[in-house]
């Protein structure tokens, strides 16, 4: 006899009574005790809830409701007896697709983070409050009741606004229909009493956020060595392989035109692209500079207030946008049909998410990159250690770009070794640095001086 065997036993005939094959959703929470718990999904919800949605769910011995995020929904073979239901959804739609719940799940092993504060993260809080939006009351005329709309039997205000309903184009609020069949609410919530008019409880946007048009500019001629990193990047988006691209560009060679006439070609495949810039300050400037070539351009970092975030966030999601600039969050952008990541100044620390959940933004943007099979292209002039290992052993493809635009001649560069300036007293200024800021200030020009402390 096998050792296990002397644990593992038949169950008994009264035990598998009860053991029944259940739709059930898996869900997280976002604060303890972390692991997936597994809930019955009651029948009315069988057909709205998604992998992606926030639910409601009884937890512990007394059944408070806790929020959670339903990762996953499937048949298992549960016992029904132990098995809780879910309360209600909260979430018409999913928040999450299932593309970055698989990301996200990848990000709570890699990073040893729970799941369920990852998505929390992932998902901002002003898209999770759904700010800057009200809930209102939509008012049609089932069909039922519209073909017997001359056979009713109604006062004449009631009539009256039930036939302007009845030929309205869209559904109307209540104060809508008023307004338009110049009745007061009376009447209309008669009709509601009724039940002639069918009710639906939706939410709508409270305002709309208006984008000032941008000056348009035209693509401008790419020199050798832009041409060279353009077809590397190209070459990639038509074979759809999952490749990262270094671009090693020194400062002013025209990488962010190589940026945006690669982003051209990923919308003319009717796919969407996301930009990261390192500091907050710099998304405006960027974010302006690709509207003047784009048409529609969404900006996401966390300075943006919860009703501009949620606005740009929806925009997003619904496939309206083509460009997606923002700092190290924006990596997380719903864009449904993503081709292309470009990661600016690749080398800076801001990428660096020192909160929990902790990432990398280079990292997730890779690995959201084999995810989706599309390319990523890291920009710097002086890439980082690691990306310079990656692409020296061939894990990513290097492309460099040596000289600037218009053949623009680069700043000279001095290294001064201070133990030589062995007249006078020693300091941080040499005689050179004198010198030079001495005829500066003579011509009336300007000094910037950085200190290391």
């Amino acid at each position: 006899m096998k050792q296990r065997d002397l644990f593992e036993r038949e169950p008994d005939p009264w035990e598998l009574d009860d053991v029944q094959q259940l739709l059930v959703a898996t869900v997280v929470f976002t604060m303890a005790p972390f692991g997936e718990f597994d809930y019955q999904i009651p029948s009315e919800l069988e057909e709205s809830l998604q992998a992606g949605c926030r639910v409601r769910v009884p937890f512990g011995q007394r059944n408070r409701y806790r929020e959670a995020y339903c990762i996953a929904t499937g048949v298992k073979s549960v016992d029904a007896r132990k098995l809780k239901a879910v309360h209600s959804q909260i979430d018409r739609s999913p928040l999450v697709s299932a593309t970055m719940l698989r990301l996200t799940r990848w990000i709570s092993d890699y990073y040893l983070s729970p799941h369920g504060q990852v998505l929390e993260g992932v998902v901002p809080a002003g898209v999770r409050g759904q700010a800057g939006t009200r809930e209102v009351t939509l008012l049609s005329v089932p069909t039922s009741v519209a073909a017997r709309l001359t056979q009713l039997k109604l006062p004449p205000k009631q009539a009256h606004a039930l036939k302007v309903l009845a030929g309205s184009p869209r559904p109307l609020t209540p104060a809508q229909l008023a307004q338009v069949s110049q009745v007061s609410t009376a009447p209309i919530q008669q009709l509601r009493k009724k039940q002639l008019v069918k009710e639906v409880v939706e939410r709508v946007y409270s305002h709309q956020i208006e984008e000032k048009p941008a000056h348009r500019e035209s693509p401008r001629q790419l020199n050798d060595e832009q041409q060279v990193a353009f077809d590397e990047i190209n070459g990639a988006l038509q074979s759809r392989v999952p490749a990262t691209i270094l671009l090693q560009g020194v400062t002013g060679s025209g990488k962010t035109e190589v940026y945006m006439q690669a982003i051209e070609q990923v919308i003319s495949y009717g796919r969407q692209a996301i930009v990261l810039v390192p500091e907050i300050s710099l998304t405006p400037q960027t974010r302006e500079r690709f509207r003047a070539r784009f048409d529609r351009v969404a900006v996401l970092h966390s300075h943006l207030s919860d009703i501009e975030r949620h606005w740009h966030w929806q925009q997003i999601a619904s496939g309206q946008v083509q460009v997606v600039v923002g700092a190290r969050s924006a990596v997380f952008a719903p864009t449904p049909q993503l081709g292309l990541i470009v990661l600016d100044e690749e080398h800076d620390s801001s990428f660096k998410q020192d909160s929990v959940p902790r990432y990398h933004a280079r990292l997730v943007a890779e690995q959201r990159s084999q995810l989706e099979r599309f390319p990523l292209v890291l920009g710097s002039a002086t890439p980082s250690l690691e990306s310079w290992h990656h692409a020296k052993t061939g894990r990513y493809k290097l492309s460099r770009m040596t000289q600037r635009v218009y053949d623009r001649p680069l700043p000279d560069v001095v290294t001064i070794d201070l133990r030589d300036q062995v007249q006078g007293p020693r300091g941080a200024i040499s005689r050179q640095l004198h010198v030079a800021i001495r005829d500066a200030l003579r011509d009336e020009g300007q000094v910037i001086l950085l200190l290391n402390r």
